[in-house]
C-alpha cells in the first residue's frame, strides 16, 4: 500500500534551540559539521519549511570556504573568505547552531573591528566545474596578487598603487609609521623633475617672463 507523502508548509521563521535567534529566509547561519573537529559550514537559508509531523527543514545554498574548492586556498584568500556556491541542500533545521554575516568584500574591508561572526565574499562559485565569476579580479603590488584584506598594505602617493611592505624591503612596524610612501618608480621620476632656480626672477625688463617646468608622466 503506498504512503501518503506528508504535506509541507512554508514557515516565516524558526528559533534557533537555545537560543533566540531568529532565523528567517534570506539570513545567513552556521550549521554544524558531522566531523566534530571541522568549523560549522556556513550556507544562506532560502526557505524554512515543516510538515505535518512537524519535522522541521531548511533549504539552503551553501558557501564555500577556500579550501573546500577546486584549487584550494590561495596566498590572496583572507580567513574570513567565502564563496557563494550553486550547490543547494535541504536539512535539518536543528543543524542549525546560530546567524552569521556575509558581507561584501567592499563593505568587509570598511568594518571596523571584524567579529566571529563576520566573514566576507567577493565570488560566486559552480561546484561541479569549479568556475568563478567573476573569472577576473584587480591584482596589486609587485607580486601581481589580489587585494587580501588580512594583510597590511601601502599606497604610494604618486601613482596611487598599492603594496605588500615585503614586497618593497619594508618591515611591518616600518610600514606602519609611515607618513609618505612612494614606490621606487614615482620616487624615480620625483628626482629626475626639473627644478627652478630660486635666485631668477620670472620678472625681466617689467613684463612678467613664465617659466614652465615640464611634467614627466609615468607611462
Amino acid at each position: 500500500m503506498a504512503k501518503t507523502r506528508p504535506s509541507k508548509s512554508d514557515l516565516d521563521s524558526y528559533i534557533i534551540k537555545g537560543t533566540n535567534n531568529i532565523v528567517r529566509a534570506g539570513d545567513c547561519v552556521l550549521m554544524r559539521a558531522p566531523e566534530t573537529d571541522k568549523p560549522p559550514y556556513v550556507a544562506r537559508a532560502e526557505k524554512i519549511e515543516a510538515d505535518n509531523r512537524s519535522n522541521l527543514k531548511v533549504r539552503v545554498r551553501w558557501y564555500y570556504r577556500p579550501e573546500e574548492s577546486h584549487g584550494g586556498r590561495r596566498q590572496f584568500h583572507g580567513a574570513k573568505e567565502l564563496f557563494l556556491s550553486d550547490h543547494f541542500d535541504v536539512q535539518s533545521a536543528d543543524t542549525i547552531e546560530g546567524k552569521c554575516v556575509v558581507h561584501t568584500f567592499k563593505n568587509y574591508t570598511k568594518l571596523e573591528n571584524v567579529k566571529p561572526e563576520d566573514y566576507y565574499c567577493r565570488f560566486e562559485y559552480k561546484a561541479a566545474t569549479g568556475a568563478f565569476v567573476p573569472d577576473r579580479v584587480a591584482v596589486y603590488c609587485k607580486c601581481e596578487m589580489p587585494y587580501n584584506p588580512d594583510e597590511l598594505m601601502v599606497q604610494c602617493d604618486g601613482c596611487k598603487d598599492w603594496f605588500h611592505p615585503a614586497c618593497v624591503g619594508m618591515g611591518i612596524e616600518q610600514a606602519k609609521q609611515l607618513d609618505l610612501y612612494l614606490c621606487s618608480d614615482c620616487a624615480s621620476i620625483d628626482e629626475k623633475k626639473p627644478e627652478i632656480k630660486l635666485t631668477e626672477s620670472p620678472v625681466m625688463n617689467g613684463k612678467l617672463e613664465p617659466k614652465m617646468a615640464t611634467k614627466r608622466q609615468k607611462k
